[in-house]
């Protein structure tokens, strides 16, 4: 097997052991109290492309649906493999900092509070800036012509998502949420 693919599925194996507590949580959300829970195609749609994303790069890594490898194209594998290590590691920093408030679904929790600390000192949406690179990142690893594609067609409907959630903190946070709005980017530090 390709080194850069072993890479890869190892940082698959060891992320996704630690997206267990986030999903975890993620569950619980669906039985706690909520403030409010937007009732929105963007709840489900960006997630189930980001599944069928992972799934093709865990196809990709046995190079089913990618391009043939040549060294020509080795540097461009290393690249996007360093942005998928990078950012998938990113986005664990991101869910892990909200800790209690992390959801996979846009809602509010009874007892919300707004996070500014970890990644989100800088920007608003690190987990989805972290998905849309590391997704990026890891289609051009194994040089994947599904992993790509689908990456690239997800990009507008994560961004909708971060604005429903920013609707929803400013909803709530008002005065606060401006003030953090003010400090930190969308998705690009100093950005939005």
């Amino acid at each position: 097997m390709d080194p850069l693919n072993i890479i890869a599925g190892l940082n698959i194996l060891f992320t996704f052991a630690l997206n267990l507590t986030g999903a975890k949580k993620g569950l619980k959300s669906t039985f706690t109290q909520t403030k409010e829970k937007p009732n929105s195609y963007l709840q489900k749609l960006p997630l189930a492309f980001a599944t069928l994303t992972l799934i093709a790069l865990i196809f990709g890594i046995f190079q089913i649906g990618t391009f043939e490898y040549k060294n020509e194209y080795q540097i461009f594998r290393i690249a996007g493999l360093l942005v998928y290590l990078i950012f998938s590691w990113f986005q664990i920093w991101a869910y892990k900092s909200l800790g209690d408030f992390y959801s996979q679904e846009i809602l509010l929790f009874k007892n919300h509070k707004l996070i500014a600390n970890g990644p989100f000192r800088i920007i608003r949406h690190p987990q989805y800036l972290s998905q849309i690179l590391l997704d990026l990142g890891g289609g051009l690893a194994v040089l994947s012509y599904i992993v790509l594609p689908l990456a690239l067609i997800q990009i507008p409907f994560i961004i909708m998502r971060a604005s429903l959630e920013e609707k929803l903190l400013g909803k709530y946070f008002k005065d606060e949420f401006m003030a953090y709005k003010k400090k930190t980017g969308f998705m690009i530090p100093f950005i939005g």
